[in-house]
């Protein structure tokens, strides 16, 4: 079942006219992570996915996060189309934000750009902004996309959405 679509606003781009196959693109937009008083990472040289029905999800190139905060979990998932993911946990001042980042260190062809740039889930952070703008966290607890005013939806993740 298809769902309803969100009305398209001027300066909005659907999200169900994104691709599937999923596809990696770089971006010059500033992205950037607060956490605790502390920038955890900040850059202008992301890589984000898009694929249809979901915000896209930002990938930080490692040097824009900030040293010693990353640590390693054990946890591990399967993309049909990126490969085998790893996560990781956030300790910033003292508090482990568990597998709240994930990275793929050997993605498949197509999304080679992706290799050893870390996606963070929004909703566990107290501040992740693109341009300014603060994100709103995908629905529901698996996807890890931004959500900001410049995209209609619905998004993949709402509840009734597993069929999608």
């Amino acid at each position: 079942m298809k769902p309803y679509r969100d009305p398209v606003g001027e300066g909005q781009q659907s999200v169900w006219d994104f691709p599937r196959p999923a596809v990696a693109e770089r971006s010059d937009r500033h992205v950037r992570i607060e956490h605790r008083g502390q920038c955890v990472a900040d850059t202008r040289r992301a890589v984000r996915t898009l694929e249809t029905s979901h915000p896209p999800s930002w990938y930080l190139p490692p040097e824009s996060i900030a040293p010693g905060l990353l640590r390693a979990s054990d946890r591990r998932s399967l993309c049909e189309w990126k490969g085998e993911a790893v996560y990781w946990h956030l300790d910033v001042g003292g508090t482990l934000l568990r597998d709240v980042a994930w990275s793929y260190p050997d993605p498949t062809r197509a999304f080679a750009m992706l290799r050893d740039h870390v996606a963070f889930y929004a909703a566990p952070l107290d501040r992740c902004t693109i341009d300014g703008e603060v994100v709103r966290p995908q629905p529901g607890g698996f996807y890890g996309g931004w959500i900001t005013s410049d995209l209609a939806g619905p998004f993949k993740g709402v509840p009734g959405s597993m069929g999608w």
